[in-house]
């Protein structure tokens, strides 16, 4: 099984990039974030793919997530829905038996800093109640925290920047407390140049100067039939990297027959993000004004 997300920061600027991603890869997963469009407003051509079911959900111009399952791994379409903490169309899941899989675009901070924190605490309320409810998960996307100090490339290293203070990173060790492992590390766990994310300027995608924002979890349980995890510099026009995990087996019960959700738009997904944000202080290093938002 192979499970793909990707920030792509505007679905419309990326519609043939996810193409390309979806036919090249052949995920049975990928996961969207920053989709920054309404269902109505997909392209109808990601719409209209026979190997997938698909499912939107976003809104105009900002935030927004999505989800595409290949048919031959999941031949009922699953019922997609949302946690009750999401108010900003940031989170879309599927549950078949035991499993939880979410596709995740966490805020960034820089506008409302006390507002991502409260979004973690709902996040991280979730997780522990699923966890202790016996449920493995799967939590994929754009978490806009950097893990440690070494998920950041040295030159943009300030524990000040929102994004890397040790508050949020706090916190996000907090949520892997649930009993979650951070597949990115567990594959490169020395590796201080594994970023997924790079400013749109002075060729830092190039020459790698970036952040590590986006990630795969898993329940431990799941762990060990991880083969692989890694991103994609690249690929793609978004600010952010696809990141790919490989399992050994399919995590999901094929056989568990789900009913569609009333209110279910198709959707697609696949490269990566970076939007509607305010100006970040992160880049300061740099004499450009900073875009990520």
């Amino acid at each position: 099984m192979k499970i793909s997300t990707w920030n792509v920061n505007g679905i419309r600027a990326r519609e043939a990039q996810i193409l390309d991603w979806l036919e090249r890869e052949t995920p049975d997963v990928l996961c969207l974030q920053e989709i920054k469009a309404s269902p109505a407003d997909v392209p109808p051509r990601l719409g209209n793919l026979p190997a997938y079911w698909h499912y939107w959900h976003g809104h105009k111009g900002y935030s927004g997530v999505g989800m595409y399952l290949a048919r031959a791994t999941f031949p009922a379409r699953p019922a997609f829905g949302h946690p009750a903490f999401d108010v900003e169309n940031r989170v879309v899941t599927i549950e078949l038996g035991d499993v939880t899989l979410a596709s995740i675009y966490a805020p960034n901070g820089n506008r409302d800093y006390p507002a991502k924190l409260r979004f973690f605490a709902d996040l991280d309320d979730w997780v522990a109640g699923a966890h202790a409810a016996g449920r493995k998960l799967i939590l994929c996307g754009d978490l806009n925290i950097a893990r440690t100090p070494m998920d950041v490339h040295p030159k943009l290293r300030k524990p000040t920047d929102i994004g890397q203070t040790p508050e949020e990173q706090a916190v996000l060790e907090r949520l892997l407390g649930h009993g979650l492992v951070d597949l990115g590390r567990k594959f490169d766990p020395l590796n201080d140049r594994l970023f997924t994310w790079w400013a749109p300027w002075r060729n830092l995608r190039e020459r790698n100067i970036g952040w590590r924002l986006d990630y795969v979890l898993v329940s431990e349980p799941l762990a060990p039939r991880a083969l692989a995890c890694g991103a994609e510099r690249e690929f793609g026009t978004s600010d952010h990297g696809p990141v790919t995990a490989h399992f050994s087996d399919p995590l999901f019960p094929v056989s568990v027959s789900v009913s569609v959700s009333v209110n279910v738009p198709v959707p697609v997904p696949v490269p990566v993000s970076v939007s509607e944000k305010p100006p970040s202080p992160q880049l300061s290093l740099f004499d450009d004004p900073p875009r990520r938002r």
